[in-house]
């Protein structure tokens, strides 16, 4: 295969056909391993591609490249929202957080002046992937973070916390690990304000949606560091694998949790709030060096995964596969997207996306386009941009953001306008195709029954009866005597998990009946997702 070099974003073109032809033999290439693979995945925060990888030359990543190198770049790539935890939620589960009710940011924090904190009530079909894999044998582990808009179930790691790690596996086992890097977190950028900056201010591209000044650059080149830092963690997962023999047994995925955290970015449904880099090196190098174009959505990624793993893709997932086995027959023909409340702040934003054109659909198109975010405002250029806006030295593009109302329709061509700046919904020229996402956009609403139109309260109160959290029914158990063989159960919906071991460290998903020795003391729990947990059930066996 011969390796296809890029030099800036605009020659991302159309080159999925390397993957689609070569996917048979990835596939082929893991079965005749004969054992399940190992998966990694590296998570980074709040960045677009502002990666050499991807076409942006203001810093070195060496090992971002390495990855980019010996995988497959997806150029195509799209979260379903500007923010962490609603794509974070679509990621865990492959649901669209606008149909399970995650769609509002946050539900953890108590930030909403109509509704208090409150963990989302999932539909009882809905589990994080994870467990799917851990029925499949799979050892799950995640770094600690998590913002899923629903308290981590028990049930969905063999190990969730700082020291979660691979190396913790039973021996032999297949694994799938998780680490997220948060440096590149919006808030890393005041945060490490008064630290060394790797990056020459003078030497960063301002986008035409800022003004071009010191404090600008400042935290440009401040995010621009963060990266540059958050690489060489990738590095040293990267080193951990090799030093393990691993390396050429694992599928790595590389991505971001949603656009890039610099205001006008973050939070939004321009693709520099979507587009995220994402890359897939395979054991061996398969497909090294390759570009694929097909569009690809967050709430594809844990079906990709179950896929890649073997293990069945559940039927009500909306998400799709585009890798492994079970590869949706036909690539993805639009993304989609959503805002809602960010914060205290409440809108109604929806967007559909097909390889070129993005339309957006403000349902409030009576509320300001910029949202009184305050977090936001620790941030130095943050404050520059609004102090220019009020002395009337931003030009038309950057006053943009302060329009006092919004379009009720926007389109836009995102190959001649990366910025999504010229709004071509009025222009005559451009009338079918904003017929064809409008219909599109429509028609996914209705199918996915959004519930960003139902009042927040309400949805609340629908999860959470008079706002009282709703409590998982205690585990039962029953012990067959002449089989030795337990089995449990709880309320439907309920995951449960037990040990048999009082002094093991992590609970066993439980999958059916299992059998135990004489005289063994079995402790089990359970939890509805976004419910509380059970209390501890104990069953001692003669």
């Amino acid at each position: 295969m011969k390796r296809i070099n890029f030099s800036g974003l605009s020659s991302l073109i159309a080159l999925g056909f390397f993957l689609v032809l070569q996917t048979v033999p990835v596939d082929a290439l893991l079965a005749q391993a004969g054992t399940k693979p190992n998966i990694v995945w590296i998570t980074c925060e709040d960045m677009s591609l502002h990666l050499e990888s991807f076409g942006d030359s203001t810093i070195k990543t060496p090992n971002i490249n390495r990855l980019a190198r010996e995988g497959v770049r997806y150029s195509q790539a799209y979260s379903i929202a500007g923010v962490c935890a609603p794509s974070r939620s679509a990621l865990i589960t492959g649901m669209y957080p606008t149909t399970i009710g995650t769609h509002n940011m946050r539900t953890l924090q108590g930030l909403s002046r109509e509704v208090p904190y409150y963990s989302a009530v999932l539909p009882p079909e809905v589990k994080t992937y994870t467990e799917y894999l851990r029925a499949g044998g799979y050892y799950c582990t995640n770094d600690v973070k998590t913002d899923f808009q629903f308290e981590t179930p028990i049930s969905a790691w063999d190990e969730c916390s700082t020291a979660a790690h691979w190396r913790n596996r039973p021996a032999g086992k297949p694994f799938f690990a998780i680490f997220n890097f948060t440096i590149t977190h919006e808030s890393q950028i005041w945060a490490r304000k008064n630290e060394p900056l790797l990056v020459d201010p003078a030497k960063v591209k301002v986008p035409p949606i800022y003004p071009d000044t010191e404090i600008v650059r400042r935290d440009m080149a401040r995010n621009y560091t963060n990266i540059i830092k958050m690489d060489e963690m990738v590095g040293k997962v990267l080193k951990e694998l090799e030093e393990d023999g691993l390396l050429d047994k694992t599928i790595i995925f590389f991505y971001s949790d949603h656009g890039s955290g610099l205001p006008f970015y973050k939070r939004e449904l321009y693709d520099r709030g979507l587009r995220v880099p994402l890359i897939v090196r395979y054991p061996d190098k398969a497909l090294a060096g390759t570009w694929n174009d097909e569009l690809v959505s967050f709430v594809d990624f844990g079906p990709s995964v179950l896929s890649l793993a073997g293990v069945p893709v559940p039927k009500h997932m909306q998400g799709q596969a585009f890798l492994g086995e079970q590869k949706a027959k036909t690539p993805r023909k639009y993304v989609f997207a959503a805002r809602d409340r960010m914060d205290s702040e409440y809108d109604i934003v929806r967007a559909v996306k097909d390889k070129r054109f993005k339309y957006i659909r403000n349902y409030q198109p009576q509320k300001p386009v910029m949202q009184n975010i305050q977090y936001r405002l620790n941030m130095d250029m943050m404050n520059e941009i609004i102090r220019l806006e009020k002395e009337g030295k931003l030009n038309e593009t950057q006053r943009i953001w302060f329009r006092k109302t919004k379009p009720a329709e926007e389109l836009y061509d995102t190959d001649v306008d990366p910025f999504e700046i010229n709004n071509l919904a009025e222009d005559s020229k451009y009338h079918e195709k904003l017929v064809e996402l409008r219909n599109v956009h429509e028609q996914w609403e209705r199918d996915t029954r959004d519930l960003g139109f139902t009042p927040e309260k309400d949805v609340y109160l629908s999860m959470w009866p008079n706002g009282v959290q709703p409590v998982t029914k205690n585990v039962t158990a029953e012990f067959d005597r002449k089989t030795s063989a337990v089995t449990l159960q709880s309320e439907p919906g309920a995951s449960i998990v037990y040990k048999t071991d009082p002094a093991a460290k992590g609970w066993l998903l439980y999958t059916g009946t299992f059998k135990v020795k004489p005289k063994a003391e079995v402790k089990a729990t359970a939890i509805r997702y976004g419910y509380k947990q059970s209390a501890e059930t104990i069953l001692i066996t003669p």
